[in-house]
């Protein structure tokens, strides 16, 4: 491996710092410190991070260079990481994007940030998020908005905003999100990274509920560090209400291997929004040439559409959701929105809640049914350039500012309530050059077959050593 520069070690692939440090190329030591000048430089232009946590990362850091010549050193060792600041950390405040919560300090690791630590990773802090992960912007009123690295007046998306942000920024290498409408997706495409939403019961959310909706998994520069970050977070965890089987390999053995002959369905229509600008419109035309010309058969073929009384039901599941936070802070340090959305709830009964979760289930099936003909689904996965940081924030019209985001995120949703793979690719830049994500979706738990195409994809038209004006 050739040696790296300093400026690029901010955006070497996290599987390549990896190695770097085995190899003693580069120490755990002197990485945090990139990445720490890197945050103190550029987070204040870009709210990526909450809690960075610079000092605790520059300790674990020494005690990791001490260890490099142990045996079986786990896979990331010594490599930084952003944390979402909806996990909960032991020692490390936890926000969950609300005011309330700007002291809380929880005395545990949840799973998934368990198994972030046994593979090795340095936590570099706690990145941005909405107030409970709600919307696909990033602008807790209690602290600050996220901006997009790629223009820093416009949204990095959300919930997982923050994440993306420091990753397309080079202040972290890989990051860890998490998906309940596209949180993962809709953030990746916003900000020119690649992310996955892994299938329902991929990745544990111990100690807590299972969660229907929301699936937590990576955010990452490549297709490579995505599958490997992926390896880390999936497994079964005591008790999980759900669960995905266990792959036959290592998502990571997936990258490289033939994907053969794939029958693929694109679309670029959008069942919630009138409009799709041309730019993700023509992501997908790209897109779909593309895979043709790699030997696969494509059709032009949109599922099934959406019911109004789906989406209904989405949105009671939603307002349930908002009302169900664990821990819960007082009602008065909630924000306008996320007030909205509980004082609906109370209006929800239990077998009006039971029954929108029927119908979700019922019309998933209808919607999982398309791909009894199709490997794979290809849509944009936003439907407009990111929104301006601001634009949504109407305090007097909370309801129809968070239903009107249905305009701009109308490709992400419905997967999550089949509980499909579904990942974004970052293949096309718009006329004002900023990114514009391409959805896949697959067939339940083939991730595997997603990371052979992704990776098809990035090999024809490599994206990872794009790096925004910011940086």
């Amino acid at each position: 491996m050739p040696p790296v520069s300093i400026d690029d070690l901010a955006f070497t692939p996290a599987t390549e710092l990896a190695e770097l440090v085995r190899l003693k190329k580069v120490s755990p030591v002197e990485l945090v410190e990139v990445y720490a000048r890197r945050i103190e430089e550029l987070n204040p232009k870009l709210g990526a991070y909450l809690t960075p946590t610079l000092d605790r990362a520059a300790d674990e850091a020494k005690g990791a260079e001490a260890r490099l010549d142990e045996d079986d050193l786990p896979p990331f060792h010594g490599v930084p990481i952003s944390i979402k600041d909806l996990n909960e950390t032991a020692g490390v405040r936890t926000t969950h994007g609300n005011g309330a919560f700007a002291d809380r300090i929880p005395d545990f690791d949840d799973a998934s940030v368990a198994r972030i630590k046994r593979a090795g990773f340095l936590m570099l802090g706690k990145t941005n998020t909405p107030e409970f992960g709600t919307t696909p912007w990033t602008e807790p009123l209690a602290y600050f908005p996220a901006r997009n690295p790629w223009d820093l007046e416009r949204t990095p998306g959300g919930s997982s905003g923050g994440a993306a942000a420091a990753l397309a920024a080079g202040l972290c290498p890989i990051s860890h999100g998490s998906d309940g409408g596209g949180s993962i997706r809709i953030p990746s495409s916003c900000c020119g990274l690649f992310g996955i939403k892994p299938s329902r019961g991929r990745v544990s959310h111990a100690p807590g509920g299972q969660s229907f909706l929301s699936q937590q998994g990576p955010i990452a520069r490549t297709v490579a560090d995505a599958a490997a970050l992926l390896d880390v977070l999936a497994g079964y965890e005591t008790g999980d209400a759900y669960y995905a089987g266990p792959p036959t390999t290592t998502f990571a053995d997936e990258v490289g291997r033939d994907p053969g002959r794939l029958k693929i369905a694109f679309t670029s229509r959008a069942d919630m929004s009138g409009t799709v600008a041309p730019g993700n419109a023509q992501a997908v035309r790209d897109a779909a040439t593309l895979l043709a010309s790699l030997g696969h058969d494509v059709t032009e073929q949109a599922p099934p559409a959406w019911p109004d009384d789906i989406i209904e039901a989405f949105l009671i599941s939603w307002c349930v959701g908002t009302a169900s936070q664990d821990p819960m802070p007082p009602l008065e340090s909630i924000e306008p929105l996320n007030r909205a959305l509980i004082e609906e709830a109370k209006k929800i009964s239990a077998p009006d809640y039971a029954l929108a979760q029927q119908r979700i289930q019922k019309e998933a099936r209808v919607l999982v049914r398309f791909f009894d003909d199709y490997d794979v689904l290809v849509t944009p996965t936003v439907a407009t350039p990111p929104p301006k940081v601001g634009e949504f924030q109407d305090p007097d019209a909370p309801l129809n500012e968070f239903l009107s985001a249905g305009g701009f995120v109308p490709f992400t949703p419905p997967w999550n309530t089949t509980g499909q793979p579904a990942l974004s690719v970052p293949l096309h830049w718009d006329e004002h050059g900023l990114p514009v994500g391409v959805q896949i979706v697959g067939r339940p738990g083939r991730e595997d077959v997603l990371i052979r195409l992704a990776a098809q994809l990035e090999q024809a038209k490599p994206w990872a050593d794009r790096r925004p004006p910011v940086s």
